[in-house]
């Protein structure tokens, strides 16, 4: 009687080829963990040209997904195929020379052909990840050499893959976006794979066509240093850049992620450039006593621009920032002379969070300007973070936020429906054409200012400062401002769809 084997290895052919344990699972948490840290990355590479919004958060990880889906089953399909031992070597070097291309690819893209840039961007991140993906599948081929242990060779190399996927998330997010570029993270990732390629195929095959991949890498590199998109600094959140006013030699603005975002002057913190800065100044010079030293939260940081402006205006002012991108801090210091300027103390903070550290009743003032225009951080928009806010003021306090909104302004309507649920004075300062009774129609949309208290303001002499500053706004309140906010919903934290409220060209504030 013949004994069957349930072993599938070829007679004369060593089982593994030559694929041992730990090379295996090395590949395995590798490929892994690359795949997570392209599809981090990706995002900070996107926001710039995107918006860091809800809806580009869902299209990286769904195409990310789509490349693990259809790199484990097409991997997995062609190992039955071919020889496993010619696919791990060309999908880890093919994977590294698209990677540290994408820096250069997008960027350029973004430049020259931005209808093209979604298609381009889910490639980068399709490619890659497919390949990638297929690694765990081809080398569990390689590791099976008998049925009888095809669950633990399977079972411990999906294990190890999802432990690379956890690594290469925490690595990129606590680690590598905090002390690299974002273009220097994926070159040096492509390097790596090219490198890993390079190992497999002489450990496999004895040849390797690295040095071609390698020259694929090196041409990314210098292709990024001159791609358009370049930054001064790459921060954990932005692209920033500071660029110098040709026309006021002591003026600079502060450009997050190609948005103007604040501008200073070195030499005279009074000069306020942006409209909506102008607005918030009036309102607040009307809402308490000329010179009247202040006690004042700012949620967002920037440029820093009012805070310096009341402590030039209102000496002894202390204005303490909730700053969340502490790589935006280090420009203040570095190059828009923070360390000059005191009373203003910065923490590197989310600023739900710093509202929750401070005493109730503490501040006279809390402005909130934390609103990027392709990014709003919605938690700061809620009934529960107006109550907190309302929390830390005092009786006489004062709450000013700007917001950026476009189109039908169903976000700003409901951000100023959601004020009038927690505080009971409550107006709007914009441009008439924005905050008329029938706007819909004809909104232009941009920055607006919003004003919240419990007590009342001297809204004509806030519109006398407006006038003074020729910024051309008007303020509504009373039964305009309720006509103009309709029956636009309360936002919560159970429920704020601000990036569904937004439209789809919030792109640009009007400064």
């Amino acid at each position: 009687m013949t004994r069957l084997s349930s072993s599938p290895v070829t007679e004369g052919r060593p089982p593994h080829h030559g694929l041992g344990p730990r090379a295996a699972a090395v590949l395995v948490f590798g490929s892994s963990a690359a795949v997570l840290v392209v599809e981090i990355v990706s995002l900070r590479l996107l926001a710039p040209y995107l918006g860091l919004t809800l809806e580009t958060s869902t299209m990286v990880i769904g195409i990310a997904l789509t490349a693990i889906a259809l790199g484990s089953w097409l991997g997995g399909r062609i190992a039955d195929q071919v020889d496993p031992r010619r696919l791990i070597g060309p999908s880890l070097g093919i994977s590294g020379a698209v990677v540290a291309l994408t820096p250069a690819v997008l960027r350029t893209t973004a430049e020259w052909a931005p209808a093209m840039l979604l298609l381009i961007a889910s490639l980068t991140i399709l490619v890659p990840g497919a390949l990638l993906s297929a690694v765990t599948p081809v080398v569990t081929k390689l590791r099976l050499s008998s049925l009888a242990e095809t669950g633990t060779v399977v079972g411990r190399l999906s294990g190890v893959g999802t432990v690379g996927a956890i690594a290469g998330t925490v690595l990129t997010g606590f680690v590598l976006v905090s002390r690299l570029p974002v273009s220097g993270i994926l070159i040096g990732l492509g390097s790596l794979l090219v490198i890993g390629s390079a190992l497999v195929e002489w450990r496999t095959r004895g040849w390797s066509s690295a040095p071609v991949l390698t020259l694929v890498v090196v041409a990314g590199g210098l292709a990024t240093t001159v791609a358009p998109g370049g930054c001064d600094a790459e921060t954990r959140y932005h692209c920033a850049q500071v660029v110098a006013d040709p026309e006021r030699e002591s003026g600079r603005t502060l450009v997050l992620d190609g948005v103007r975002h604040s501008y200073v002057d070195l030499d005279d913190p009074t000069f306020l450039k942006f409209t909506y800065v102008r607005a918030i100044a009036s309102v607040t010079d009307a809402a308490f006593p000329e010179g009247e030293p202040l006690v004042a939260h700012h949620l967002g940081g920037g440029g820093l621009t009012l805070p310096r402006y009341l402590a030039a205006t209102r000496p002894g002012t202390r204005s303490l920032v909730s700053e969340i991108d502490d790589g935006v801090v280090r420009v203040d210091r570095d190059r828009l002379g923070l360390r000059s300027v005191s009373g203003v103390r910065v923490r590197a903070e989310d600023g739900r969070l710093g509202l929750r550290r401070l005493d109730t009743g503490s501040r006279d003032l809390v402005i909130g300007d934390a609103f990027g225009g392709v990014s709003v951080p919605w938690h700061l928009t809620t009934m529960e973070a107006m109550t907190d806010v309302r929390r830390v003021l005092n009786e006489d306090g004062l709450y000013i936020a700007n917001l950026i909104d476009h189109g039908a302004l169903a976000f700003a309507r409901a951000e100023a429906a959601t004020l009038g649920a927690v505080f009971e004075h409550v107006a709007l300062v914009g441009d008439p054409s924005d905050i008329g009774p029938d706007t819909t129609a004809t909104a232009e949309g941009g920055n607006l200012v919003v004003l919240a208290s419990d007590r009342p303001v001297d809204l004509r002499a806030a519109q006398e400062g407006l006038d003074a500053r020729r910024t051309g706004w008007k303020i509504a309140t009373g039964d305009d401002l309720t006509a103009w906010i309709g029956d636009a919903q309360l936002l919560t934290d159970d429920y704020a769809p601000v990036d569904q409220l937004l439209q789809p060209s919030r792109t640009r504030g009007k400064p």
